[in-house]
């Protein structure tokens, strides 16, 4: 694990140490690049959205498919309100995974300390499962994540509860779900921005799902105040964007901040 994160960081840093050396235009642009793979909003919202688009046009069993692609869950007997709230429920916990967590990171030490955060959340995807066969091999890398995301996770949700009070969603239950069920998760990250986007939505999400063919049991998060349709992917990607937005626009005013009080 230690080995592939070394290497994560090392070859995107050689990279940039040489082509600053020749250029720093070019070692900008290099970066700039770097930094644009890493950052996954669009990815985000354009595989999800296929979820949706799947619910309104072909189907059930053409959104199972569609979700399957982005949720480590089984999905071959999920209902139409399941498709929905595992399509959602990714939405809210890769804003943080995907966005606004790889953001944090590329602001602190650029892209290689950008890299090297991708490196650990994607191994945790990948060999974190709860299943005889990973269990053990991927804890390393479960809790290395766990650790990784513990601030930058808090920080997502604070950001998307204003989010939701910018998007004309419901803020006051936000910050309400957000402090009743923050820890409704054996991650203790997890939850922190689902219980956000429950609130927010007014939607009830989590709750018993089948991994490998296993049932487990979790809490549910949120409340039922309304009935979870397709549209409410389409209102998450609203509170995505913005989110993404705020977090850039705030991190940013933290490094040119700690920047300027440095030069001086």
């Amino acid at each position: 694990m230690f080995f592939v994160l070394a290497v994560s960081m090392a070859v995107p840093g050689v990279l940039l140490f040489f082509t600053y050396q020749y250029a720093w235009q070019a070692g900008l642009a290099l970066e700039t690049f770097m930094c644009y793979q890493i950052f996954a909003v669009k990815s985000l919202k354009t595989e999800s959205d296929k979820v949706y688009l799947a619910l309104k046009t072909q189907g059930l069993e053409a959104a199972r498919k569609a979700v399957s692609m982005i949720v480590g869950r089984d999905t071959k007997k999920l209902s139409k309100e399941g498709v929905t709230k595992a399509a959602v429920e990714t939405v809210a916990e890769n804003t943080s995974d995907g966005v606004t967590a790889p953001l944090f990171y590329m602001v602190i030490g650029g892209a290689v300390l950008g890299f090297g955060y991708k490196a650990v959340n994607t191994m945790d995807s990948m060999l974190g499962y709860k299943n005889e066969k990973y269990e053990y091999f991927g804890t390393a890398a479960a809790r290395l994540d766990d650790v990784v995301n513990y601030i930058p996770a808090r920080l997502t949700a604070w950001i998307m509860i204003g989010a939701s009070f910018l998007a004309g969603m419901d803020g006051r239950k936000a910050v309400h779900i957000y402090l009743r069920d923050k820890r409704k998760h054996k991650s203790p990250n997890a939850a922190q921005t689902e219980a956000v986007m429950a609130g927010a939505l007014g939607v009830e999400l989590a709750g018993n799902a089948w991994y490998f063919g296993k049932l487990y049991e979790k809490p549910a998060i949120g409340e039922p105040s309304k009935r979870i349709v397709p549209e409410d992917i389409r209102r998450a990607h609203k509170l995505l964007y913005i989110t993404a937005v705020l977090a850039l626009i705030l991190f940013l005013a933290i490094r040119i901040f700690v920047s300027v009080g440095i030069m001086r």
